[in-house]
């Protein structure tokens, strides 16, 4: 029927291509970051992303800084410019292209990338030069009484994914093939078989051996801004769960249609010395609701260490709940 629904409209879907289907086990990708292991989704998801800009700000004492001050928020903002330059270079289906994960999350390599931060000043987002490497969505949280942990994120990308039930199945056809590029020379160039490019990203980190947090975000482009930010509110900071998720939250990038060039959006709860403090620099502040749908929906679970205490967290952003059963 799914394929039958596929060639009434017009589409290339036959019942080929979904016999061929299979979903993959993969290995998780690894980072650390100040003694916490984090866990992140391999490619094609963006999960590098986090881990590098992470590892770009390991050597930088943020936690002096102080948090959500304009010197802390201009790093990670500039941070995350840098890793989304290689991102939006490397990142593709690992089964039909070389995606270098392993150099990109080499210390040695955050190091080189840290030195494109300027501390005084916004770069132009789109002046970031890739590194040289040569030499609607739904997340959810599970932790179960013996300590198995599932985290999950699933999306049909736009709201209503392709806007297509297919047939009498009351399938709704999501349309993460808009994130291809239909440049024949990119590594994510629009192929037969291949899997794109895309945003979702799901984490879990450990302290030693226990488990600490399960962790992950709706929000797009924002996924790997909002790990960073919960990560770096956790472990630099102290917060718990759900104070890092209720914190004010910040977002580089165009969320809206019609946003000019690369604004950086801030909930208004941020502190007036901040705001300044960063349109001082340079980035084009723009600011949102105290509580925008458009920074996200995060949630998770925190396990209390020496209590084995799970702390389910949700966003007041959204519709996510936390439930103990």
């Amino acid at each position: 029927e799914l394929a039958r629904a596929s060639r009434s409209g017009g589409g290339l879907l036959d019942e080929a291509d979904l016999a061929a289907t299979r979903a993959e086990w993969g290995a998780s990708l690894v980072g650390a970051y100040r003694g916490v292991t984090l866990h992140e989704t391999p490619p094609p998801t963006q999960g590098f992303t986090a881990l590098l800009i992470l590892a770009m700000v390991e050597d930088d004492d943020v936690a002096r800084l102080g948090y959500q001050s304009g010197d802390y928020v201009h790093l990670l903002v500039e941070a995350k410019k840098v890793a989304f330059a290689d991102r939006n270079r490397y990142l593709a289906d690992p089964a039909r292209a070389a995606v270098p994960v392993e150099r990109l999350l080499d210390p040695a390599y955050a190091r080189r990338r840290r030195g494109l931060i300027r501390t005084d000043r916004a770069q132009a987002w789109d002046r970031v030069p890739a590194g040289s490497l040569q030499g609607d969505t739904v997340y959810v949280a599970v932790v179960d009484g013996e300590g198995n942990a599932v985290s999950l994120i699933q999306s049909i990308y736009f709201g209503f994914g392709s806007g297509v039930v297919a047939g009498r199945t009351g399938v709704l056809l999501h349309n993460r093939g808009a994130y291809f590029s239909l440049d024949p020379t990119h590594p994510n160039c629009l192929a037969p078989g291949k899997q794109p490019a895309h945003t979702l990203m799901a984490s879990l980190a450990f302290e030693g051996e226990r488990l600490r947090w399960v962790a992950g975000s709706m929000g797009a482009d924002g996924q790997p801004q909002i790990h960073v930010q919960l990560y770096s509110a956790l472990i630099d900071f102290g917060l718990d769960l759900q104070q890092a998720i209720e914190a004010p939250r910040w977002l580089a990038g165009r969320f809206v249609l019609g946003d000019p060039r690369e604004p950086l959006n801030l909930e208004c709860r941020f502190p007036a010395e901040t705001l300044a403090a960063l349109e001082a620099r340079g980035h084009l502040v723009n600011l949102w609701e105290p509580w925008s749908e458009l920074a996200g929906h995060a949630n998770g679970i925190e396990v209390q260490p020496g209590t084995d205490t799970r702390m389910g967290a949700a966003d007041p952003r959204s519709d996510g709940a936390a439930v103990g059963c």
